[in-house]
């Protein structure tokens, strides 16, 4: 199984990307979202894989971070949901927006789309709502992203460097991080995996950037007895 590919991209298009590994190129379907974050032809990219393995077929779509191949698998465990149309709802609504969506039960965001009709965007809402709060808890460590990795031939002679400074957490990877501390402590105080998603999910929507503190007190409110 090949879960992660780094080399050299050598070709971009709308779809997918070709890119070489010590000299052998791989062609890898990507999002139209990931596609436009991707670097330039000739410069380093990492992506994490899921291969397709079907009788006259072998395909391989690549995500930039873990947690969005995670929804990946999830959405391809669901009837009539093939690898084009999740790269199409991951492309259209990015990991945090599906998870948003199926928590607070809005079909109508998955159906935006391309190739999604209406009864296959509930089915998907339906289907995942019990699962999402699991991938939300979860997706402070699942949103790693793939670095570039720049390859050395075997015989070049070692050189000392300085170590890499570390990056800084993307807004995605803050966000998700957010949403799982939040999660985790509604659920320390007794709420549902369900019902604590879609607060924590409502919550985010209206304040995006919200801190950890932010986003538990705005969540409380919502799912304070109303009366």
């Amino acid at each position: 199984m090949i879960g992660r590919i780094a080399g050299v991209i050598l070709h971009r298009a709308r779809d997918h990307v070709l890119i070489d590994v010590r000299g052998v190129g791989y062609i890898v379907h990507v999002s139209d979202r990931t596609a436009a974050s991707l670097p330039p032809a000739g410069q380093a990219v990492a992506l994490y894989t899921d291969l397709l393995v079907r009788e006259d077929l072998l395909q391989l779509f690549g995500f930039p971070t873990m947690l969005e191949k995670e929804w990946h698998r999830l959405l391809t465990g669901v009837q009539g949901v093939g690898s084009k149309v999740s790269l199409a709802i991951l492309g259209t609504l990015g990991p945090e927006g599906l998870a948003r969506a199926i928590a607070i039960g809005d079909w109508s965001a998955v159906r935006k789309a391309q190739g999604v009709g209406p009864k296959l965007a509930q089915r998907v809402v339906l289907e995942l709502k019990d699962k999402a709060p699991a991938v939300m808890a979860l997706g402070g460590d699942l949103t790693v992203e793939a670095e570039g990795a720049a390859l050395v031939e075997p015989d070049a002679p070692a050189t000392a460097t300085a170590p890499a400074a570390p990056r800084a957490p993307s807004a995605a990877a803050q966000s998700a991080q957010a949403a799982a501390d939040a999660l985790s402590a509604l659920a320390n105080l007794g709420y549902g995996p369900s019902e604590a998603a879609a607060a924590v999910a409502q919550s985010q929507a209206e304040e995006p950037g919200a801190a950890v503190a932010a986003l538990i007190r705005a969540s409380l409110k919502r799912l304070a007895p109303k009366g």
